[in-house]
């Protein structure tokens, strides 16, 4: 952490002592000294108003609901997904390809519509953010889909050909085979979509029209870019703490849960 904050204020000296202006101009609006942008969390954005800390930490609060709901629903879907794929090869030809290309559509094109469609149909007290969730979990289904299904298939197959000598069935197979040895891929996964769940459900905010998340508060801080910018990059900075929160998590649960697989409690 110090060696970046380092390498922003270094960045920032030569660029503005030597006038560079490529990539960008770099003066107090485009890249703003780190202990402006971190002053700002201690004073208020208008006058009898909280601070800013205290607002982008109920801000976050609201967002990390809305990316952790979606995070669930994603990784579970992602999980069945690739778990009904790795036992049949027909499907994987003909439904992997439309996965794929699910992916390829801009996030930004399909939240509005999702917003549209799911919206409505939700129970009161999920409509607004329910939806947000979604497009959270789209981001997180595909890659735990496509690392469940390479962990799925990563089984040794000589111990497969053992479980059937011994008539094992296949449900036996999954728990006792498939799903341990593709514990490091879905994981592997899970840290990438944990960090893709905050920014769906951020992105989700913006068509929404929720002002209760980070969404909300990049939207109204941008308005005000040019006079107060130290305000943007702090929200810019607790939207990436609430990702590292969420890579933590799955971190922690990695270390208890893979240690206790059955290949390494043995």
């Amino acid at each position: 952490m110090l060696a970046l904050a380092g390498a922003w204020e270094l960045y920032r000296w030569i660029w503005t002592t030597t006038g560079w202006g490529w990539p960008f101009t770099v003066d107090n609006t485009s890249m703003p000294h780190l202990w402006t942008i971190f002053k700002a969390f201690g004073q208020p954005t208008q006058v009898n108003q909280p601070t800013l800390i205290s607002i982008l930490f109920h801000k976050s609060l609201f967002t990390g609901k809305e990316a952790l709901v979606g995070f669930a629903v994603g990784a579970v879907v992602g999980f069945t997904i690739g778990v009904v794929l790795a036992h049949s090869r027909l499907l994987q030809r003909g439904f992997l390809p439309y996965i794929v290309a699910s992916q390829t559509i801009p996030i930004l094109a399909i939240a509005p519509m999702v917003v549209v469609w799911v919206n409505p149909k939700l129970p009161t007290g999920l409509q607004g953010w329910g939806a947000v969730a979604v497009i959270a979990s789209y981001l997180t289904f595909f890659p735990v889909a496509i690392n469940t299904l390479r962990g799925m298939r990563s089984a040794d197959p000589r111990a497969l050909e053992l479980m059937r000598t011994y008539a094992a069935s296949p449900w036996t197979v999954l728990w006792k085979l498939r799903v341990p040895s593709s514990l490091p891929y879905v994981f592997a996964a899970l840290k990438l979509a944990a960090t893709a769940s905050v920014v769906g459900a951020i992105i989700g905010e913006l068509p929404s029209g929720l002002q209760d998340g980070l969404g909300g508060a990049i939207i109204n801080f941008n308005q005000y870019y040019s006079f107060e910018p130290q305000e943007l990059w702090a929200t810019n900075v607790v939207a990436a703490a609430l990702g590292i929160v969420f890579f933590l998590a799955v971190v922690g649960a990695e270390k208890i849960i893979v240690r206790r697989a059955p290949e390494n409690v043995a």
